[in-house]
């Protein structure tokens, strides 16, 4: 599972190193193969390629015109490109992808169980104080055994 808060930098080109951690998981459970998106704009999603397949066989079962899988894929298609990690485990982040996050030097490498999230570092720690978790953030993991 992919999982922690990694610090890391994107160089120059545009390229983020993936944290030893996490390329090493990635490399041994899925190989170099990457989609790289976002759906809001706000951050970087890094996901194996394969994990992304999953994603599209769902989205490709009917109802295919639902609007929200149109939303969704408008962005995701937008925002996304197949790419892969180097020996190195670097990965290039489109430009316009890369301002969209407002990602420039640090930021923040979280694993979210089958996925990265890439984050601006003072946009997630605002995130983090605007949006508290509260005791009914607690009541429903707690309806889901957590």
């Amino acid at each position: 599972m992919l999982r922690g808060n990694f610090p890391a930098k994107l160089d120059a080109q545009g390229r983020i190193k993936i944290p030893t951690a996490h390329r090493k998981y990635i490399f041994e459970q899925y190989g170099p193969e990457l989609y790289i998106t976002s759906i809001t704009g706000e951050n970087i999603l890094i996901y194996p390629f394969r994990e992304w397949e999953e994603i599209e066989a769902k989205l490709s079962m009917p109802p295919k015109m639902l609007p929200e899988k149109e939303k969704f894929l408008l962005r995701a298609n937008f925002y996304g490109q197949a790419s892969s990690m180097d020996k190195q485990g670097r990965v290039l982040i489109q430009t316009h992808l890369r301002e969209a996050a407002q990602v420039d030097g640090e930021v923040a490498v979280m694993g979210y169980l089958t996925y990265l999230q890439v984050w601006n570092r003072e946009r997630v720690q605002n995130l983090l104080k605007s949006n508290p978790y509260t005791d009914k953030d607690a009541t429903a993991l707690a309806e889901l055994g957590i």
